[in-house]
């Protein structure tokens, strides 16, 4: 389906089997798919501002009331990626179970209360404490793309998904502008002390997050086709419809109503769908088993642990590993490496043009996934050319990250441009993984959802600790070689049509290897280029949380090395 302007607005076309909508009516929140689109986004924008508010305060404001030491910062940081880390893979099986609106929900609900404990945090154990819980917020990531994998057909599904995912992160970017905002105008309008009043300015994202939730159990449905627990029998039921609309469809009713009338049973409700469509026509009966194979089923253990050990998740997480992982990353410390090489911005000015960073993702993302859906068209739907997209993409972002890594910029306008050049394509990443997610193990897509959206924030975590310990040039070139050299092996790991594997897994400890082997030469190769200031050589640059001795970084990665090559070698 082409792209029209009309879509934007107007009534979508449905599939008549899944209901779900052929186009996105971004404009159009009256509309049921539009409406579902509509807080798909806004929910996960909302608990993304939440969720990042804490940096733009933290670089002077919250550092100075709590007397915070570069350690307490770093490991609030982290400390907030690990509870969505956690979140998200417990997010993904209650989708499958409970449904996607639900999980958003009560998530949101679940981390607005922490959010309105932040004025109360006095020491600098209970801002980690405090952040742990807030990064609830994180996981709505994974209801968010459920949702809209449920309500958008395929050839919509990674623009819908990319959007939804793009707008949100955005709220990245908008915490930036918003929170000191608010802060300001509590301390110069109001009077407020600087002590309350960024204690004060936590209140507004709590009423938007209990806001939305409320709204969107209200509003909005679980599926295009009803309640959740009965989108199966409602599946079987839509199957019937185009069976009798098909001229050449043998009338076998009877058995369908029989077997479909046990609504409380999955496997029944699965049988009814085949027995409702005996004799449809190729192309009719092709959407009906898509339709049939589509339908999410509640998860079980076993069937959790295969998709946790398929290559098929493999080879989409280890790219959104470094995509996404990478991107929350660069936020927590964006403000402050402005700050670092440009100290006339202050915070304020530093958080705006970090923001940019954030903002992006509202073009970016969404570009990522609706490039990948052209390329799925004009490709007659070849999953590998959505792989290579995500390839593409990996390498140019790790080459702007090189170049940012290497050149360490003192040119405003220079930084500017590197980092939106490397924003566009390390967030279009983001959007084209998830183009792909719902191709691969569709009946358990929430399931697949919060692995691979958790494994975005196990990098993030892994991250952090050197982009704080070590300096910002060393981290940016690391990171490169993390994107660039992660991404190529992982998405050669199946086949096109993702119904078999052409490489064995150990393709990805080379691929790891490879990695650590580049990042500790880059460590080397910077340490000469970017030779360290007067009176601290061999050690961490004073933006770190500690000074710890560039050598034992280096020590730890030569151990890495000679314990990944025996395991090879084995």
């Amino acid at each position: 389906m082409g792209l029209k302007l009309r879509h934007l607005y107007g009534a979508p076309t449905i599939n008549p089997i899944n209901h779900k909508a052929r186009s996105i009516p971004v404009f159009n929140v009256v509309n049921v798919y539009g409406r579902v689109f509509f807080f798909s986004w806004f929910g996960f924008l909302i608990a993304f501002w939440s969720w990042y508010a804490f940096p733009p305060l933290m670089t002077i404001t919250i550092r100075r009331d709590l007397q915070l030491t570069n350690n307490d910062v770093a490991n609030s940081n982290i400390a907030a990626l690990t509870a969505t880390l956690l979140v998200r893979f417990i997010c993904g099986p209650l989708c499958d179970k409970y449904g996607p609106r639900k999980v958003f929900a009560f998530t949101l609900l679940a981390g607005s209360i922490p959010t309105a404990l932040a004025g109360t945090v006095t020491t600098p154990g209970g801002l980690i404490t405090l952040r742990f819980f807030v990064g609830i917020l994180g996981g709505v990531f994974v209801p968010c793309q459920v949702w809209c994998t449920g309500f958008f057909d395929k050839n919509v599904v990674g623009t819908a998904n990319a959007l939804a995912g793009g707008w949100g992160n955005a709220g990245g970017g908008i915490t930036y502008f918003v929170m000191p905002a608010i802060y300001d105008s509590l301390v110069r309008q109001r009077g407020l002390e600087s002590r309350v009043a960024w204690r004060v300015a936590f209140i507004v994202p709590f009423i938007m997050i209990t806001s939305t939730a409320i709204a969107m159990l209200i509003f909005c449905p679980d599926t295009p086709v009803g309640k959740w627990s009965e989108r199966h029998q409602a599946v079987a039921q839509n199957a019937q419809a185009v069976a009798a609309a098909t001229p050449d469809a043998a009338s076998d009713s009877d058995e369908a109503k029989r077997t479909s009338s046990d609504a409380g049973k999955e496997k029944k409700d699965l049988r009814a769908i085949e027995a409702a469509t005996p004799d449809i026509a190729v192309g009719e009966m092709a959407e009906v088993r898509e339709a049939q194979g589509e339908v999410i089923k509640a998860p079980t253990a076993k069937e959790i642990g295969k998709i946790f050990i398929s290559l098929h998740t493999i080879a989409l997480t280890m790219p959104y590993f470094c995509s996404f992982g990478g991107e929350l990353a660069i936020n927590s410390i964006l403000g402050s490496y402005y700050l670092k090489n440009f100290p006339s911005l202050g915070q304020t000015g530093s958080g705006r043009w970090a923001a940019m960073f954030g903002l992006l993702n509202v073009v970016t993302r969404p570009a990522g996934g609706f490039i990948g859906d052209l390329i799925y068209k004009y490709t007659n739907k070849s999953l590998w050319a959505k792989k290579m997209w995500i390839v593409f993409v990996g390498v140019v972002s790790g080459a702007f990250l090189i170049a940012i890594g290497i050149t360490d910029p003192k040119d405003l306008s220079t930084m500017i441009g590197l980092i939106a050049g490397m924003a566009f394509f390390h967030e279009a990443g983001n959007g084209a993984n998830f183009a792909l997610v719902p191709h691969v193990h569709p009946h358990a897509n929430g399931v697949l959802s919060g692995m691979v959206g958790a494994t975005g924030n196990c990098k993030s975590f892994i991250r952090l600790p050197s982009l704080s310990h070590a300096n910002y040039v060393q981290s940016a070139v690391s990171s490169s070689l993390s994107s660039s050299v992660t991404t190529v092996p992982t998405t050669t790991l199946s086949s096109g049509s993702w119904a078999s594997c052409t490489l064995p897994s150990t393709l990805l400890s080379p691929g790891f290897l490879l990695f650590q082997r580049a990042r500790l030469a880059a460590t080397r190769v910077v340490e000469e280029v970017m030779p360290c200031e007067p009176g601290m050589e061999g050690r961490a640059v004073e933006n770190g949380t500690q000074d710890i001795p560039i050598e034992s970084s280096n020590e730890f990665d030569e151990f890495y090395l000679r314990r990944s090559t025996s395991m090879l070698s084995i």
